[in-house]
């Protein structure tokens, strides 16, 4: 039986998808929480030369272990413990370390690929999409990369044109017609985090009373 409530975030690289995600979780401070993040299920690359994972394109639901994402989901709303995996974006690998994650009342689920998963959709109670300007989203990433992952400026460009941005509009942008809300502004958006905070209040009585 099902016990726990999942809430799938998607939108663009540097839509404001990760904003959003703790932004509510911080409004559910009187509930158990956790965020779960695609980014962490990237195929491990590390029996492959060095030069050559950092050409793959990982903006393509070929670059997620999906089947790991959802075997892990599904025991967390079932109320079984998990093995997250570790990722490592500087090396593309994953590592052999992984966080155990106990099942909470909500998990966030948020990547830029969850909608295009039916078996994933089918586990959301609540499916959200942020639209954001590409160009937004483009200065953010590239900031991201810069700062957080070891990327020079021209890697990060040079990445966007070829894969970011045309997996966007083949995979991610068209996902957006399974979300229930779409959210445009990203986490600046107050008055739909408000509304989705709401929502995820309602779901959580009727579980109690369930």
């Amino acid at each position: 039986m099902k016990k726990g409530i999942l809430i799938g975030i998607s939108g663009a690289s540097g839509s404001g998808k990760t904003l959003i995600a703790r932004t509510i979780m911080d409004q559910m401070v009187s509930s158990s929480v956790t965020m779960i993040q695609e980014d962490s299920y990237y195929k491990d690359l590390s029996n492959i030369p060095y030069d050559e994972r950092t050409g793959r394109n990982f903006d393509h639901p070929d670059a997620f272990d999906h089947d790991l994402l959802f075997s892990q989901m599904h025991d967390l709303l079932h109320g079984k413990s998990i093995s997250h995996p570790v990722y490592d974006y500087k090396t593309h690998s994953r590592s052999s370390e992984t966080q155990t994650v106990e099942p909470q009342a909500i998990i966030v689920l948020e990547g830029i690929l969850i909608l295009n998963d039916p078996r994933l959709r089918e586990l959301m109670d609540i499916k959200i999409f942020v639209d954001t300007a590409p160009d937004i989203c483009f200065i953010r990433r590239l900031k991201r990369d810069i700062a957080e992952r070891g990327r020079s400026v021209d890697s990060v460009i040079n990445q966007y044109m070829e894969t970011v941005r045309p997996m966007y509009f083949q995979f991610i942008e068209p996902s957006k017609r399974h979300a229930d809300l779409i959210i445009p502004r990203g986490g600046k958006n107050t008055v739909a985090i408000d509304v989705i905070s709401t929502k995820i209040k309602d779901l959580l009585a009727k579980n109690k009373r369930n």
